[in-house]
C-alpha cells in the first residue's frame, strides 16, 4: 500500500499561490529546493488538479515530472498527444487514487492544488501531509486547502525540518479514522 502525500510549498498566511496562481513570492533556490528534487525522485506517481497542471501547460510542459506516472483530474481538459506516461480523468478522482495506493511504489504525490488536496482529505484517502512553510506574507491567493477548506482533522506530527533558507517542512501523518 502506497502513501498519498501533499507535498507543498505555502506561505505563512496559508497560500500556496497568488490569485492568479503564480508563485513568484517563493524562494526558488535553496537547501529547500535540493530537498524537494530528491524528495520528488522517490514519488511513483503524482495526481494534481486541471489549475495545477495548467502552469506548466502554460509554458509547453505536457510532461512536469517525466519519471513518474501523472494523473490530471479535470471535467474539461483536452490535450492532444499527450506522452505516454501522463493521463486525464473527468469525474470522481476517488477511485483512481484509490487503484494508486493500492498498487506498489514509493508513494504518490498530491501536487495540488488546494480545492484537489481538500476534496481528497474529505474522501479520507490522504495519508500525510507535508507543508514546506515559506518565509513571506502573500496577503491573498490560493488557500492550501482551497476556497471550501476542510473540516475539523486529527494530525500527528511526524517530523520538523528547518533549512538555512528559512523554509520549514512539517510533516504530519493524517488519522482517516
Amino acid at each position: 500500500m502506497q502513501k498519498l502525500t501533499y507535498h507543498v510549498a505555502t506561505s505563512i498566511d496559508g497560500y500556496i499561490a497568488r490569485e492568479d496562481d503564480s508563485y513568484d513570492g517563493f524562494p526558488m533556490a535553496g537547501d529547500h529546493v535540493d530537498a524537494y528534487l530528491v524528495h520528488l525522485k522517490a514519488y511513483s506517481s503524482v495526481v494534481m488538479g486541471r489549475v495545477t497542471y495548467d502552469i506548466g501547460l502554460r509554458m509547453g510542459v505536457l510532461d512536469p515530472y517525466p519519471w513518474l506516472e501523472t494523473h490530471v483530474f479535470s471535467e474539461n481538459l483536452s490535450v492532444p498527444a499527450l506522452p505516454k506516461n501522463v493521463s486525464i480523468h473527468s469525474g470522481d478522482p476517488a477511485p483512481v487514487v484509490g487503484a494508486l495506493k493500492r498498487g506498489e511504489g514509493g508513494g504518490v504525490y498530491l501536487a495540488g492544488g488546494g480545492r484537489f488536496a481538500a476534496s481528497l482529505l474529505r474522501a479520507k484517502l490522504v495519508d500525510e501531509l507535508w507543508i514546506k512553510l515559506n518565509p513571506i506574507l502573500l496577503g491573498r491567493g490560493k488557500h492550501l486547502f482551497g476556497p471550501e477548506g476542510v473540516e475539523h482533522l486529527a494530525l500527528a506530527h511526524i517530523e520538523t525540518t528547518t533549512y538555512r533558507s528559512g523554509v520549514v517542512l512539517v510533516k504530519y501523518a493524517v488519522n482517516n479514522d
